[in-house]
C-alpha cells in the first residue's frame, strides 16, 4: 500500500493534466510508503507515448529527498490516452522491485492507480488518500 496526502495527489493529477498531451513524470518521497514530497520532473523525450528522465535532474532528486532524511518511494506517471495500467514499455522499464509506479489515466476523469512490479510483472496495490498535507 502507498498513502499519499491529498495536496500531493492533487498536484500530481495537476501536472499530468498541464502536461498534456505529453506524459507527465515525476518521484514521491517519503518515509516507509507514506509520500511527503511530490518532485516534478521533465519527460526528456516530450513525447505522447513515454517518458525518460534527465540523469541529472534524477540525481539531484536523490540528493534533495536524501537530504530530507526521505527515499524515493515511488515513480509517477501519465497516461494521456490510455488507461491507468502499466504498458508493455513501462513493465520493461521497471527497474526498482522496492518502489511504486502510479500511472494517471486521462482518458475521461483522471484515475489513478498504482503498482509493484517486479520480474515482468505487475501487481496493483493498494492507493490511500489521506488528509495530512506535505510540502
Amino acid at each position: 500500500m502507498i498513502k499519499i496526502p491529498k495536496n500531493i495527489y492533487e498536484e500530481m493529477i495537476k501536472h499530468a493534466l498541464n502536461q498534456t498531451p505529453i506524459e507527465a513524470c515525476g518521484y514521491l518521497a517519503g518515509i516507509q510508503e507514506e509520500a511527503k514530497v511530490l518532485y516534478k520532473m521533465t519527460n526528456a523525450d516530450n513525447s505522447e507515448e513515454h517518458f525518460s528522465f534527465i540523469p541529472q535532474e534524477q540525481f539531484d532528486v536523490f540528493k534533495k529527498a536524501n537530504k530530507l532524511k526521505l527515499r524515493l518511494i515511488a515513480c509517477y506517471h501519465s497516461h494521456p490516452s490510455t488507461p491507468a495500467r502499466p504498458s508493455n514499455e513501462d513493465m520493461r522499464l521497471a527497474y526498482d522491485p522496492n518502489i511504486s509506479y502510479i500511472i494517471i489515466s486521462l482518458v475521461d476523469t483522471p484515475d489513478v492507480k498504482s503498482f509493484k512490479i517486479k520480474d515482468g510483472k505487475a501487481v496493483e496495490e493498494k492507493l490511500e488518500v489521506c488528509n495530512e498535507h506535505y510540502l
